[in-house]
């Protein structure tokens, strides 16, 4: 969506071009992917019936401020935190103390009785900056707003017009799920649906931000600094957090694949709930498993590993990892010359090469190419 051109006469805008203004899928962007698979385009939706109880609470900005200073309110965090601009954060505030409806925030109630923001964390992030005067760092004076708000400060508004955003009311819709069991694969459907728009959420962001307490998400991010992967799949991390799903692929397939069912994402939400309060001694030895694995790769194929053709394939390289992993459980390790030729003969099978460029998420798919891997390294 387009935003409306800047004025400086301080007129106020319709009310419908500041609801689009002020919704956070309105500043948000789409960045590509950064490899080759095709379950990447996959559009399959695991069909699951949810039992959830809902409820609609109506916060005063001062209030939503206060809970999320103390924690009561919890912003999962993103490598990109906060998106919006200085112009897009005034326009937010501005809508509220002149009384103008914005859009509701959705929140999640987690284990701890926390609420998580689901969606309207620009927004949170908006009013929590304002009322601490600190935009990313720099005062926080109100930019393109009516005239009579122009470069105010928290501080500098008049009484009535701090009362009007003290108690402006954002509408919240707070939910808990109740069935399955599995207690986030609704939360994770929220994530999903409200994102389909703007800058849409990838996968691994909404499973970071679900699962950002517990140890495990933070886990995945540190392995993913570990020198030998960086030098396969490239000193630039992904904003979109791609390269810390292909970690907790490998995790997830390596330990469950006989439990796999399609979708991808659906086994891999599965995993990455059930592992997400890890102690120290499962953290290191996830850490020492993929160490361990992409480090010997990395050794014996250097920068090629992964890429049967030009790019980064993402079913090569569960599998590949998974069998490498698999032989390297054994001791004495292979030689690395060994391990070469063995790739080499398997990204020339005809069957391996059908289970890695089509339909990469069905069960026979994964099946066939894990099968075909381990035998491919096991007599090393």
């Amino acid at each position: 969506m387009e935003q409306q051109p800047d004025t400086d006469d301080g007129d106020i805008s319709s009310v419908a071009n500041i609801l689009a203004e002020t919704s956070d899928l309105a500043f948000s962007e789409e960045q590509p992917g950064v490899y080759d698979d095709a379950e990447e385009v996959s559009d399959d939706v695991e069909q699951i019936n949810y039992d959830i109880t809902s409820y609609g609470a109506d916060f005063p900005a001062d209030m939503l401020v206060a809970r999320l200073k103390n924690g009561d309110i919890v912003i999962p965090k993103f490598q990109r935190e906060f998106v919006w601009t200085l112009r897009d954060a005034s326009r937010f505030i501005e809508s509220l103390i002149l009384g103008l409806p914005v859009p509701g925030i959705f929140l999640s109630k987690d284990k701890a009785s926390r609420l998580v923001v689901v969606d309207g964390q620009q927004r949170l992030r908006s009013l929590w900056a304002f009322f601490d005067n600190d935009f990313k760092g720099k005062s926080f004076a109100l930019k393109k707003v009516h005239a009579m708000l122009e470069a105010r400060r928290y501080k500098e508004l008049d009484p009535e017009q701090r009362r009007m955003l003290d108690n402006a009311l954002i509408h919240a819709t707070i939910f808990t799920q109740n069935s399955p069991q599995d207690g986030e694969s609704a939360t994770y459907s929220v994530f999903e649906r409200l994102n389909t728009g703007g800058r849409r959420l990838y996968p691994q962001e909404i499973r970071a931000a679900i699962h950002h307490t517990g140890g495990f998400s933070e886990a995945l991010k540190s392995f993913n600094e570990i020198p030998s992967w960086r030098a396969i799949y490239g000193q630039s991390k992904s904003e979109r957090m791609k390269d810390v799903e292909l970690i907790l692929r490998f995790l997830a397939l390596f330990h469950g694949s006989g439990n796999y069912e399609k979708p991808m994402k659906s086994f891999l939400n599965k995993y990455m709930a059930d592992n997400a309060t890890i102690d120290a001694n499962s953290e290191e030895a996830l850490r020492s498993l993929f160490e361990t694995t992409i480090g010997y790769v990395y050794e014996a194929l250097d920068g090629r590993a992964f890429k049967p053709l030009a790019a980064f394939n993402a079913a090569v390289f569960d599998s590949v990892m998974v069998g490498a992993a698999r032989r390297l459980a054994r001791e004495p390790k292979p030689g690395p010359l060994g391990f070469v030729e063995a790739y080499d003969r398997l990204l020339q099978d005809v069957s391996f090469r059908a289970a890695y460029s089509k339909a990469t998420s069905d069960k026979e798919s994964v099946s066939e190419r894990l099968r075909l891997a381990t035998q491919a390294f096991e007599n090393l």
